[in-house]
């Protein structure tokens, strides 16, 4: 489930419907794939009239959050989600939505009138898992009917991107002369599939004098072509989700992107015997500061720039309140959402822009000066505000958590064996046999 505000936060128009991401990657709505065009369909609400382009889903979510409390778990991994909306449409007039959606609770401490239930419809319900499922077969079956068109399909004519050269007949016979002669490979011709729309793409690109691969635009086509020449970017960026779409190996699974579906075929084909990890690097660790842009490579450097360039100390904050894990991780995505939206996490008083934020938290010395507990000890705050925020990875759980963990080991009263027999055991012991017969 993404992470979303309430409606009673203060500006709560600022509502983050999805899990924001660090710049390492990029999260966009450009990771749902549709055998259709985008903006070709309508999605419709499922309570009300009000509806949007199938390329604005993004607003009638926060329609149904901010209006109907209602959350969809996973839309992006919805095959076909203007007939998803329409299914539920006609089964919220047959049912009360409670018969279908979990039912969430915010505030749930804190005083009747200021409690407020969500629904969370996800495929935790059979129904929905199936209609998820259904969906997806319909659009695999539909895929590779289109695959099979076009590598049927004869009547293919296209200009290369690179040397205007003329091929007319079998796709393959472009995609091969791209690969041979211009060291420029999309993969086998086989594996592709709205194979037009996928060359279109990329011409509008190289068009509008943009590299394939590192993205950046030059100021002419001649610099781009010695750029991609040069730096050997003659292949398009694999992080693009735009370009998903147009690889038949991205429909073959429910919620599995090319990659994961990769390391699974290439899993099963690692022998048994090397299991030899002595050689393996790991990645360093990238994490971001709470209050700026600077990237740290240890924990430890990230506490110290935080603490010197910011004057925050999270450690410190641990222990004066006594912060278990939960609470920690609590803590840091309220912080990270404050900021992300220009708003001091101490006062609640909203900025224009993250400058004058950091600003005022050092004029006003709030940096760490927190609100009460209750304002960010919240289990929405449960959901990381960007999905790959390495510093939760690394918060240490608090003394209280580690005595939990060992059960109260201290207390526990040790009670001794019985040994009043010890003698008479060792007598009777089959030992004695074996000693004497050696």
């Amino acid at each position: 489930m993404a992470a979303s505000g309430s409606r009673n936060e203060p500006g709560g128009d600022d509502t983050i419907l999805e899990a924001l991401c660090f710049p390492e990657q990029q999260a966009d709505g450009s990771g749902f794939l549709s055998v259709h065009s985008p903006g070709m369909e309508l999605l419709v609400c499922l309570f009300c009239s009000e509806s949007t382009p199938l390329q604005q889903k993004d607003s009638l979510l926060k329609h149904l959050l901010l209006e109907h409390k209602l959350v969809i778990a996973d839309v992006r991994l919805i095959a076909d989600l203007p007939k998803y909306m329409l299914y539920w449409k006609g089964r919220f007039l047959e049912q009360p939505i409670a018969d279908f959606c979990s039912v969430i609770k915010t505030n749930s401490t804190g005083p009747v009138e200021k409690q407020e239930e969500y629904f969370l419809l996800c495929d935790v319900l059979p129904e929905d898992r199936i209609l998820r499922e259904k969906l997806q077969q319909k659009r695999l079956e539909k895929v590779l009917e289109q695959q099979e068109k076009e590598r049927n399909d004869c009547s293919f004519h296209r200009l290369c991107m690179f040397c205007s050269e003329e091929f007319s007949g079998n796709r393959s016979s472009l995609l091969n002369h791209m690969a041979r002669e211009h060291s420029f490979s999309v993969g086998l011709p086989d594996n592709i599939v709205f194979c037009s729309e996928f060359l279109d793409a990329l011409e509008n690109k190289l068009d509008n004098l943009q590299c394939l691969y590192c993205e950046k635009t030059f100021r002419d086509k001649t610099t781009l072509k010695d750029h991609m020449r040069k730096k050997a970017h003659r292949r398009i960026n694999a992080n693009n989700r735009q370009y998903d779409r147009f690889y038949v190996i991205n429909y073959l699974e429910l919620g599995k992107s090319w990659e994961e579906v990769q390391s699974e075929d290439d899993r099963e084909l690692v022998d048994d015997n090397e299991d030899d990890w002595s050689d393996w690097q790991a990645n360093p660790v990238s994490a971001v500061c709470l209050f700026c842009d600077h990237q740290s490579e240890t924990m430890d450097q990230l506490y110290s720039h935080m603490k010197d360039a910011h004057s925050f100390d999270l450690h410190q904050l641990k222990t004066e309140l006594n912060l278990r894990f939960y609470q920690q991780v609590k803590l840091v995505n309220f912080i990270r959402r404050q900021i992300h939206q220009s708003r001091c996490y101490s006062c609640q008083q909203k900025f224009d822009c993250k400058a004058d934020l950091m600003q005022h938290i050092e004029r006003e010395a709030h940096v760490m000066k927190l609100p009460h507990t209750s304002t960010w000890d919240q289990p929405q705050y449960y959901f990381p505000t960007y999905e790959n925020d390495a510093l939760l990875c690394t918060l240490s759980e608090s003394d209280e958590d580690e005595r939990e963990e060992t059960g109260g080991s201290e207390d526990v009263p040790v009670i001794a064996e019985d040994i009043s027999g010890l003698r008479a055991l060792k007598q009777t012991s089959v030992l004695n046999h074996l000693l004497k017969n050696s």
